[in-house]
């Protein structure tokens, strides 16, 4: 059992309703759909927001509305054990199966929120725990999601011209050249690079390429090398690197981790990959105990879950190259005025938000 989940774990929560409000937001070439999850009881609101990536798997849960009862329980814990029985999708089956560990992060979020407020208290203060200056990287691509054609540093310079501190996590592509290479490590700091190793048929899948692994890892000798596709072909090249492996694709659960064929030293914990406060918890402290350092990330959250990410990561892992900058910094516009590294805490008096 969780120690901080057994803090927390009794909280009262009463919750006489809920609402769906949908928050999709456009970024040029792509849409980001949000879709934010309203508990309400005793006079307060708890929020949390679903990330789940398909558009046709947010309307089809806004159209559907309010289906569960959750007036029948008691406390933060009776809230969290219903939730992981009930199916988050009954109108149909999600478009990918780690939705359904989004979802449920949604509701637990927004019941924590609700639970916290309710008792007139704070998450920090709850589980005993301090929040710090936040370091943060800035996630972006060189091509799709920035509308360029072909891997360009535009996306780079334009951020650097606002934030000249800043610092990047990057998704290394198939046509990065070696000059292109050179120019990137040039510009500014990689903290991490993600290989995208373990994604099929999406948007951003990058075909496996030794040499390109090879290349980036040159390039940038103190970057973490997230998600390589580990085979025949690139082990040999990979396992001198074994310190310098993180993963975050195939991790949904503490069990995810313990079955790793190389022990990490780093992991890019998602809190909504892991669906449930218990086990995200879980994870925390067998990381700790364990020596593998955390760096949280983002799931493109454009509403409060943007917040709560960077709540958590300020009280766990404050310090390393976090993928949770304020949601401006993925705007292709790159808006002025935004909060820079380390980011001072910001958590609210009462609840699970930040800001």
């Amino acid at each position: 059992m969780s120690e901080l989940w057994e803090r927390i774990e009794s909280i009262p929560l009463r919750v006489e309703s809920y609402e769906l409000t949908g928050h999709d937001r456009e970024y040029g070439s792509f849409t980001r759909p949000s879709t934010l999850i309203h508990l309400r009881g005793l006079g307060e609101e708890g929020i949390g927001e679903d990330v789940v990536y398909d558009v046709l798997d947010h309307i089809a849960h806004r159209d559907g509305g309010a289906v569960h009862d959750f007036t029948g329980v008691a406390t933060l814990g009776q809230f969290s054990d219903l939730v992981g029985e009930l199916d988050l999708f009954p109108v149909a089956a999600p478009g990918m199966e780690a939705s359904r560990h989004y979802r449920r992060w949604a509701f637990e979020s927004a019941a924590l929120d609700l639970a916290l407020r309710q008792a007139g208290t704070s998450f920090h203060a709850a589980i005993g725990r301090d929040p710090e200056p936040l370091q943060f990287v800035c996630s972006t691509r060189l091509t799709t999601f920035d509308g360029e054609a072909g891997s360009t540093t535009g996306p780079i310079r334009k951020r650097l011209d606002k934030y000249p501190g800043l610092a990047f996590k990057l998704d290394p592509e198939n046509d990065w050249t070696p000059e292109l290479i050179a120019e990137i490590a040039g510009l500014a700091p990689v903290r991490v690079l993600d290989l995208k190793g373990h994604y099929r048929g999406t948007p951003v899948d990058v075909e496996t390429d030794p040499g390109l692994y090879r290349q980036v890892a040159e390039a940038f000798p103190d970057a973490y090398l997230e998600d390589p596709d580990v085979n025949d072909e690139t082990r040999a090249l990979l396992e001198p690197l074994a310190d310098r492996l993180t993963w975050d694709a195939p991790l949904h659960s503490l069990a995810d981790i313990t079955a790793l064929e190389w022990t990490p030293k780093a992991i890019n914990s998602k809190p909504s990959r892991f669906g449930s406060l218990r086990e995200l918890f879980s994870v925390y402290e067998h990381c700790a105990a364990n020596g593998i350092a955390i760096y949280g990330g983002g799931q493109g959250e454009v509403e409060v879950g943007r917040g709560q990410i960077q709540y958590l990561a300020s009280l766990f892992h404050a310090g390393t190259p976090n993928d949770t900058a304020p949601s401006g910094y993925n705007d292709p516009t790159v808006p002025s005025g935004l909060p820079t590294a380390p980011m001072d805490p910001v958590p609210s008096a009462t609840g699970f938000r930040w800001g």
